[in-house]
């Protein structure tokens, strides 16, 4: 009997739930630095997903595969980042850091999830808010990394607040998942593809 390929969505829906959830607290301001966001950017936001994304990539999923890898990439960028930053690479590399430079890291990864987010049209509609809230999220850390004052409040804030609904829609993704495919019927509910661009959407 031939093995079922196993979904590894889940796994990376909840990596990606765990790092914006204690990343979140640290921009909303109910916490305080950067330090034990890394444990979890890495553990979490990079390496299970990069799980995910190589497992999607061993069963042909090229869009699963290109998003759980690129996101789990961008968690480990953004841990070395927080680690230039903090001097722990030492005092040359932290007094060299211009945040303007990422801004333009996040400008790309906002064209790629703009992308990411056609595709997920034809998932299900989880899956589309998810993406939706990170365009939502990538264009605030990007405008915010470009501005100072005012505006640069605002942004900020406006990525911080889609950061939180990440991880709680994506913790809701996870979940359904799991259940869904446990006991192999719709436990959870997580919306028909929108049919836009593929009659029936597609399978991910």
């Amino acid at each position: 009997m031939e093995k079922k390929a196993v979904d590894p969505s889940a796994l990376g829906l909840f990596g990606l739930a765990m790092v914006t959830l204690v990343a979140s607290s640290q921009k909303l301001g109910i916490t305080e630095g950067q330090a034990y966001i890394i444990p979890w950017a890495v553990f979490l936001g990079a390496i299970a997903q990069l799980i995910a994304g190589l497992l999607d990539y061993k069963k042909g999923n090229v869009f699963g595969a290109t998003a759980f890898c690129a996101y789990g990439l961008f968690w480990l960028g953004m841990s070395l980042s927080w680690l230039m930053n903090l001097g722990a690479l030492g005092t040359a590399l932290k007094d060299n850091v211009d945040p303007m430079q990422m801004g333009f890291a996040f400008i790309g990864y906002l064209v790629l999830t703009v992308f990411l987010t056609i595709g997920a049209a034809e998932a299900n509609k989880v899956l589309l808010i998810d993406f939706l809230l990170i365009d939502v999220l990538f264009l605030g850390l990007a405008v915010s990394a470009f501005t100072t004052g005012h505006t640069h409040e605002v942004f900020h804030m406006m990525a911080a607040v889609s950061e939180i609904i990440i991880a709680a829609v994506s913790l809701y993704g996870a979940g359904a998942n799991v259940l869904n495919n446990h006991f192999g019927k719709t436990f959870l509910p997580v919306g028909k593809p929108c049919g836009i661009f593929v009659k029936g959407g597609v399978g991910h």
